[in-house]
């Protein structure tokens, strides 16, 4: 096994001790290592886990719940229609809604300044973290099952006439998944096709991808890993309606890892398909503090000096039952990616593995 090799194992190796199971890619110097570790969770029809293949060790193909990194994938296709001249960054959410916004209800507003796409994507709209209504559930019952399967469209809209902004749209960084949900709203809606439509046209078949999907069938189902609690109790799958843009998409590590690959080649060179629009991500930037900002999707930071100085651009996820952590370094041309099956933070764990390989 080669460095890469063993490094990516000893991830796994460590996640799948404190998760069910976990699976782990490595990418430096143009290769990639993916590793598994642990077990799916999975059962076959007798209910007995572990009987089948997808009860096993979760591999490449293994499906997870990958939660708000979902979020790259929508602002991936906003960049896509603003490529296209199908929307533009600072085009006003009320706009790009105005025939579905349903009798009495409003994009809210604050200080003069609408809300536009590229606030939805930046978190920087000013909106809650939350759908109306949700806060204080969220806090009274933190686990409970499939909170956002009520995220209708119906419901969203409705409820914007109840969310006010804590401050005006542009003004500073408050992260949002109703915001990001709302995003990944208009942009199916400008286009005409449902959110999963949407990103398996502007991302999924530029980039070859095969197992990025919201609905998962019969075929991927016997490749599905199954959820569970920090104490790996199993739990049911989230399902986030409308809410689909904020993190309700499943992939797997070999797909995330051919989006890392874009993300790494991405350049004055790279005549892929998806190129303008991942330069175009990440050419938007709005400064959180000193040392890190937000792109569209992505969160950035740069380490101090006495931490090596590195770039680093990120996501993570969570659901009910399942952690990811995507990460990559452009300057150096590395990146990591971590998907685990149980509610446990799995960002430690990729964060040591992409500073090895950028100590490398």
């Amino acid at each position: 096994m080669n460095d890469l090799g063993s490094l990516v194992q000893q991830t796994a190796d460590r996640l799948a001790g404190r998760h069910v199971g976990a699976v782990v890619a490595g990418l430096a110097g143009g290769a990639v290592e993916i590793r598994g570790a642990g077990r799916t969770g999975a059962t076959d029809t007798t209910g007995t886990t572990g009987t089948d293949p997808a009860g096993g060790v979760p591999g490449p193909h293994t499906l997870f719940e990958i939660g708000s990194v979902t979020k790259v994938f929508t602002s991936l296709a906003l960049a896509r229609l603003v490529l296209a001249e199908a929307a533009t960054l600072d085009e006003p959410l009320a706009a790009v809604l105005a025939d579905a916004l349903p009798a009495g209800a409003a994009v809210p507003a604050k200080g003069g300044t609408p809300i536009t796409l590229q606030h939805l994507a930046t978190h920087t709209s000013g909106l809650p973290r939350l759908p109306a209504g949700m806060l204080l559930p969220a806090l009274l019952g933190p686990n409970k099952p499939d909170p956002y399967r009520h995220c209708t469209r119906d419901a969203l809209l409705a409820g914007l006439a109840r969310t006010r902004l804590r401050t005006a749209p542009g003004r500073g960084f408050r992260y949002s998944n109703l915001g990001a949900g709302l995003l990944g709203l208009a942009l199916a809606h400008r286009s005409g096709l449902g959110y999963e439509e949407l990103i398996a046209r502007e991302v999924c078949a530029p980039l070859g991808l095969t197992d990025t999907v919201v609905a998962v069938d019969a075929e991927r189902s016997a490749r599905l890993a199954r959820g569970h609690t920090p104490g790996g109790r199993p739990v049911p799958a989230w399902h986030l309606a409308d809410l689909v843009g904020a993190g309700g998409l499943h992939s797997t590590v070999s797909d995330l890892a051919v989006l890392l690959r874009a993300q790494l080649a991405s350049g004055p060179d790279d005549d892929s398909p998806l190129a303008p629009a991942i330069a175009l991500t990440r050419e938007v930037r709005h400064r959180v503090n000193p040392f890190a900002w937000t792109h569209l999707g992505w969160l950035g930071h740069r380490l101090h000096q006495r931490q090596g100085g590195h770039l680093q651009i990120w996501h993570n996820g969570g659901t009910g039952g399942f952690r990811s952590f995507v990460a990559f370094d452009p300057e150096k041309q590395v990146g990591v990616i971590a998907l685990a099956n149980s509610r446990r933070a799995v960002d430690p764990a990729g964060v040591a593995l992409l500073r090895s390989l950028q100590n490398g």
